[in-house]
């Protein structure tokens, strides 16, 4: 025997539309309604067909989440496989599913993600970056597509819904930390400047060595991916210098690995020789040798909010702007020492 809309409806003591509702996730109806109609569908063993649900409201009950690079490079750094995590937990809570669009150079991924929105295989997506200039943001934006991002927009700040951390002073906090143990020459290893998150945490890197009287040295700011071989390079050119720095502030946990493997391979000790500072506080963190003193940024959560912004942005056209904030916090491992 086939169970309908109308079985749960009688079951749950309800109005059969209501049961609707609560299939849509509607925000109009109660918690304790949606568990006792949810119980009894549970009871009644029924399925909504979500498939006929979504042809009807014009919804696929899906999101889209932009990498900003290929997969295959991305998901090396563990900061994408945690905050896809919490996007997913949030999508799950709401019965979306996710769909993820990725691309070798930022054409690749432009074009893919106009190709999703125009087939309208999604009803939002979710920027796991801010880059400066960045034309799909402005194609969303022109186009009014439910968009969330992960970071700063570039421009136009008050009109981006978008989750992020207080990364200046993140970055000053990290630099802070080495100047009170006495260090002086203090470098900073970012990744790609044209993404927001390396140019904030690069400020608040020179606000501190301002506030305590320290030089602001060009040569000791070095750019490079945020991958292990990124770290590497990095080190290499800084060991170079004359003055090689004592200290490093350094934007990706998995780029202090690559640091980390360089000194031990050049007979440098850490934090004998060199202190380091870190973010992100992914596993890797705690798990090399030494351990990494490094900033934990909320990765899950900046993904959980994301998504559930979006989601809300989804269901009511008049959902206003926000910017939400994850604080962050330092914790202190092996890796730092007095100089």
């Amino acid at each position: 025997m086939t169970v309908t809309i109308k079985d749960v409806a009688k079951r749950a003591n309800v109005a059969p539309s209501t049961v609707s509702r609560v299939i849509a996730d509607s925000p109009r109806i109660s918690e304790k309604t949606k568990q006792r109609v949810r119980e009894a569908m549970k009871e009644l063993g029924y399925h909504p067909n979500f498939i006929a649900r979504s042809l009807a409201s014009q919804m696929t009950q899906v999101i889209g989440i932009v990498m900003p690079s290929s997969a295959d490079q991305a998901l090396q750094n563990p900061f994408f496989p945690e905050v896809i995590r919490g996007i997913s937990k949030a999508a799950h809570e709401k019965r979306y599913a996710l769909q993820m669009s990725t691309g070798e150079k930022e054409n690749d991924i432009y074009e893919r993600v106009v190709e999703m929105l125009q087939g309208r295989r999604v009803d939002g997506v979710i920027l796991l970056y801010s880059r400066q200039n960045d034309k799909l943001m402005k194609y969303l934006q022109k186009h009014d597509f439910p968009f969330v991002v992960i970071g700063k927009p570039h421009q136009k700040v008050e009109q981006v819904t978008h989750v992020d951390n207080d990364n200046v002073q993140a970055g000053k906090d990290a630099a802070n930390w080495l100047i009170a143990r006495g260090h002086e020459r203090i470098a900073f290893v970012g990744g790609n400047p044209q993404y927001l998150v390396t140019v904030d945490r690069q400020t608040g890197y020179a606000a501190a060595l301002q506030e305590a009287g320290l030089p602001y040295r060009s040569e000791y700011v070095v750019h490079a991916e945020f991958l292990q071989e990124g770290g590497q390079e990095a080190m290499k050119e800084l060991l170079s210098l004359p003055e090689p720095p004592t200290g490093l502030v350094v934007a990706d946990d998995l780029m202090a690995l690559g640091i980390l493997k360089t000194l031990d391979e050049m007979g440098l000790g850490v934090p004998e020789d060199v202190s380091i500072v870190s973010f992100n506080n992914t596993l890797l963190a705690e798990m090399s040798r030494p351990p990494l003193t490094s900033v934990d940024i909320g990765i899950f959560q900046l993904g959980y909010e994301a998504a559930k912004s979006l989601i809300e942005k989804i269901t009511n056209q008049n959902e206003p702007i926000k910017r939400i904030i994850i604080p962050h916090r330092l914790v202190e491992r092996g890796s730092c020492a007095p100089h």
